[in-house]
C-alpha cells in the first residue's frame, strides 16, 4: 500500500520512530517535573537536530528507494528537507516570543513548563499533519491556489514589519471562553495536573488553560508556516517530515533561548523577510508551470541560501547592534 508515493510501512515506521522519542522523553528523562536548566536545553536541542541532520542524509542516500520514480533527484529531495527544516525551525522562534508571553501572563511555574509544550507540541503533530494533508490536496486540485497562498505569506510578511505587537490577552481567546463556560477553573495550579476533581465535579486548572492558548497559538503559526514550506517543496513526505522534526526540537530551543531570544530583536525582521521570499517563490512556481513554461525551475539550493542568509544577517545584525535597554532596537 502506497500514501503520496512513499510505502506505508515506512510512514508507520517514521510515526513509530517519533512516538517512541516522545514517549522516552516524558516517561524517562521528564518523568518528574523540574525546570529544564539551560545546559539540559542545549543538550537536548542538540540531539534533535543531529537526528534531524542524520534523517536528512538518509533521504540523500535511500531517496531512490523511498519513493521510487520521484520528481525529484536524491540531492534535490535531501536539499528541499533541509531547506524546510531551516524554515520551519526559524518560524518556530516566533513561537516561543509568544509561549514567553503565555506562561509570564498564567504565571506558569519552571518546573511545569515542558509538560504543557510537551502536550502542546503532540497536538501540534496532529493538527500539522491535517493541515499538510489538506495543503497538499488543494494543491493538487487547484494549482491556482499558490497564487492565494504565495500572495498571503508576502502580505505576512510586510505585516511583520510595519505592525508592532500588539499585548497578549488570553483571557480573550475564544477557547479559553469556551472551556471556562462549560468547565470550572481552579484559582491555583494543581501539581502538574491539567484536570482535577473536586467534590466529584471535575475542574480545569491553569495549567489546562495554558495548553489550550498554546495549541490555539501554533494552529495560528501553522496557516503561516505550512504554506511556506510548500513554497520549497510539494512532496508531502519531505513537508510533514520536516516540520516534525522542527516541532519536536521546538520545546529544547525554547528553553535554550527563553533567556536570550531578546538579544535576537532583529530576527523578527529576518522572518518578514523569509516569509516574503518564500511567497514570492510560489508566484514564481505558480509563473515557471502555467505561464512562461520556458522559464528555469528555481533551484532548491538557491532557496537554501538566500533564506540561510536572510537568517544569519538579521541574526549578526542583533549582536553588532544589540537592543536599547527599553528593548527596541538600537
Amino acid at each position: 500500500m502506497v500514501l503520496a508515493g512513499i510505502s506505508i510501512w515506512i510512514w508507520l515506521a517514521f510515526l513509530g520512530f517519533v512516538f517512541a522519542m516522545l514517549a522516552l522523553d516524558l516517561g524517562v528523562f521528564h518523568k518528574s517535573a523540574h525546570e529544564v536548566k539551560m545546559r539540559e536545553a542545549l543538550v537536548w536541542s542538540g540531539v534533535w537536530i543531529a537526528i534531524a541532520l542524520l534523517f536528512c542524509g538518509g533521504v540523500y542516500a535511500f531517496w531512490d528507494q523511498i519513493q521510487p520514480g520521484s520528481q525529484y533527484s536524491a540531492s534535490e529531495a535531501g536539499t528541499a528537507f533541509l531547506t524546510g527544516y531551516l524554515v520551519e525551525k526559524a518560524l518556530s522562534i516566533d513561537n516561543i516570543f509568544v509561549f514567553l508571553m503565555v506562561f509570564a501572563y498564567f504565571k506558569v511555574p519552571a518546573k511545569y513548563q515542558h509538560r504543557v509544550l510537551f502536550w502542546g507540541i503532540l497536538g501540534a503533530l496532529i493538527f500539522r499533519a491535517i493541515f499538510i494533508a489538506a495543503g497538499s490536496a488543494i494543491l493538487e486540485k487547484f494549482f491556482w491556489s499558490m497564487l492565494i497562498f504565495g500572495a498571503f505569506l508576502i502580505f505576512t510578511g510586510i505585516k511583520m514589519l510595519v505592525v508592532k505587537d500588539k499585548e497578549l490577552d488570553p483571557e480573550k481567546n475564544p477557547l479559553v471562553r469556551l472551556v471556562k463556560r462549560f468547565i470550572p477553573v481552579t484559582e491555583d495550579y494543581v501539581g502538574q495536573k491539567f484536570l482535577t476533581r473536586i467534590d466529584g465535579k471535575i475542574w480545569a486548572t491553569p495549567l489546562f488553560i495554558t495548553l489550550i492558548v498554546v495549541e490555539f497559538t501554533d494552529i495560528i503559526f501553522a496557516v503561516d508556516s505550512i504554506p511556506a514550506i510548500f513554497a520549497i517543496t510539494s512532496d508531502p513526505f519531505i513537508v510533514f517530515t520536516s516540520n516534525v522534526f522542527a516541532i519536536l526540537g521546538l520545546r529544547a530551543l525554547f528553553f535554550a533561548l527563553a533567556g536570550l531570544v531578546q538579544m535576537f530583536h532583529y530576527l523578527s525582521y529576518g522572518l518578514a523577510f523569509v516569509l516574503m521570499f518564500v511567497g514570492g517563490k510560489m508566484l514564481y512556481n505558480y509563473a515557471e508551470k502555467e505561464i512562461y513554461t520556458d522559464w528555469n525551475k528555481f533551484p532548491v539550493v538557491w532557496s537554501l541560501g538566500i533564506i540561510a542568509l536572510i537568517l544569519g544577517v538579521s541574526v549578526v545584525a542583533s549582536i553588532v547592534r544589540p537592543p536599547k535597554q527599553d528593548g527596541t532596537p538600537a
